[in-house]
Order: C-alpha cells, then structure tokens, then sequence
C-alpha cells in the first residue's frame, strides 16, 4: 500500500488494532514509505522558518519517530543533537538511519532530561496524546530545554468545510472514536483534536511564552491569512 515499499492493507489492519506502541513497532520498517512521515517539504519550511531564532547549542526532537526531525535540527544545532519516542521499532529505525544522533527510549509526557536542550521540536506526534495528556507532554519539554530554550513546530489553517481536506480527517477521526469505543487496548490518533487557542492556553500555562510566525513557504489563504504557522514557545 502507498508504495511497493510500504506496507499492505493487511499490515496496516494488524497496526491499527494494536496498542500505540505496538503498532509502531509493528509499522518502523515500512513506515518512511507512507504518507504518515512527515514531509520534506515540511521539514525544510520549517527549518527556513526557524533559521532567524538561530543557531541553536543542543537539539530535542520529540516524539522522533524514526528521526525525519533530524533534517530540521542538524542544520540549526552545533551541539547535541536527539531524539525521544516510545516505540522501539522507531527508535531502531532511526538509529540506522541517523548513527550519529542519540536516541532515547521514554515517554515524552516524562522525559528524562533537565535543561539539557536549546531548542525542542515535534512533527505530526499531538494527535496521539488526548487533551488531558497535552499539559504533562507541555511540562516535560518545558524540563527538557534550559533557560530561554525553544519549543517549536508547525500548524495548519484548517481547509474550507466544504472540502475533501476537510472531511477526510474528519472521518477518519470519527472511525477511531468507534473503534476505541469497541476495542481494546485503544489505539489513539487524532487529526482534529489539537486547536491552536486551546494548545497556546496550555503552553503558557506550563511557563511558556507563546508567539507565531508565519511560515512563508505555504503562502496565503484568500482572507490573507498564512496557510500556516510555526509555533514558538520559550522557556522564560
């Protein structure tokens, strides 16, 4: 499925009927062959985004998955540069990918790190961590970076309600909600479920300061507004 390197349907099947970690263990080998990794078209507006708030000493990336982070941070960072997940399967996978990085097993909501990173980055990980997870996920990066470090990562405009973009993710959330409903053990993963007001609100309240910038890479909606944004919250 995806592509021939990428996993088939019934693999995906087996993933998604697993716990979280599991399914990721499961998923590793195949999954830089998916739509799920994060882009490098991304990756890369987000690194051009983040370059005026630089150069940075030591680099976090959380929730590393199988390390496409590192394409953001290595540029940015002259020190330590690491990554945190859960799933061993990823952390394999980033390992040989990305020898040169550390990579550390742990759950990012109790990282164990203290003031030992400049700048801290996530990409496409918040919707596997509820609303009421946010705040304890917030404060262990908040631990994680010292005095003045940075918590950074992209966000999107929500599409028009009349759009396919719209409804797809809206489905698939709904699908899962149904399926945590009737099978255990959970596997959580939500699309919709990470609004900007709410996530600046928990920021602050785990002691960032919280800014935005556009990242120009996307470009504009109609309205004028950026398609999208970089969230920047420092440790004050």
């Amino acid at each position: 499925m995806f592509s021939p390197e990428g996993p088939s349907l019934r693999e995906l099947a087996v993933q998604a009927l697993s716990s979280v970690e599991h399914g990721y263990d499961l998923l590793a080998p195949r999954f830089d062959h998916t739509p799920f990794r994060t882009s490098n078209r991304i990756l890369d507006a987000t690194a051009a985004a983040l370059r005026p708030f630089g150069p940075f000493g030591d680099g976090l990336d959380v929730c590393c998955g199988t390390g496409a982070g590192l394409r953001v941070l290595q540029p940015l960072c002259r020190g330590r540069v690491a990554g945190v997940d859960f799933s061993a399967g990823m952390l394999a996978q980033a390992r040989r990918a990305h020898p040169d990085a550390e990579w550390i097993r742990a759950d990012a909501r109790k990282p164990p790190f203290a003031a030992e990173f400049d700048l801290a980055v996530s990409f496409g990980a918040f919707g596997h961590f509820l609303a009421s997870e946010r705040p304890a996920l917030f404060a262990g990066v908040h631990r994680a970076l010292r005095h003045g470090g940075l918590f950074a990562f992209p966000v999107f405009a929500p599409p028009p309600i009349a759009s396919r973009r719209y409804w797809i993710p809206a489905g698939f959330d709904a699908a899962m909600r149904i399926r945590n409903a009737v099978w255990r053990p959970p596997f959580v993963m939500y699309y919709r479920t990470f609004p900007l007001r709410a996530v600046r609100t928990e920021l602050a309240a785990a002691g960032f300061t919280v800014h935005t910038t556009a990242v120009p890479a996307f470009g504009h909606r109609p309205d004028g507004a950026p398609y999208s944004r970089l969230v920047l919250a420092r440790k004050a």
